[in-house]
């Protein structure tokens, strides 16, 4: 279990906003903030008994880190979430013992 002092990561969660059109005639992705947009956090690298604990005995091998904070609500799986410049692309979501009390996040960096 994390307690309070764990949570050391400031990070930015966005969800998609309305598409914006391009100069090229195309349209790009836009994000917003959440409310609250900022959050503290704990990052930690994926393992595979994590994954394994929390997607339900489903290893995802995509999963690249273990995000666990204090639960936000409007958190899901089409968030995503920056850290000292990086993405990161939330693809599941878990609150222990079904209490919205505090939140396990699956995450990939989106290496662009």
């Amino acid at each position: 279990m994390s307690g309070i002092g764990d949570y050391r990561h400031y990070v930015l969660f966005q969800q998609p906003g309305p598409p914006v059109q391009n100069s090229d005639g195309g349209y790009t992705q836009s994000w917003t903030d959440l409310t609250p947009a900022h959050w503290w956090v704990s990052i930690d690298p994926a393992t595979t008994r994590d994954l394994e604990r929390i997607a339900a005995g489903t290893v995802i091998s995509t999963a690249t880190h273990i995000v666990k904070g204090k639960y936000h609500p409007q958190v899901n799986t089409t968030t995503r979430m920056i850290f000292g410049g990086r993405t990161f692309s939330i693809t599941g979501k878990q609150t222990p013992k079904e209490q919205a009390i505090t939140m396990e996040l699956i995450a990939v960096e989106v290496v662009t």
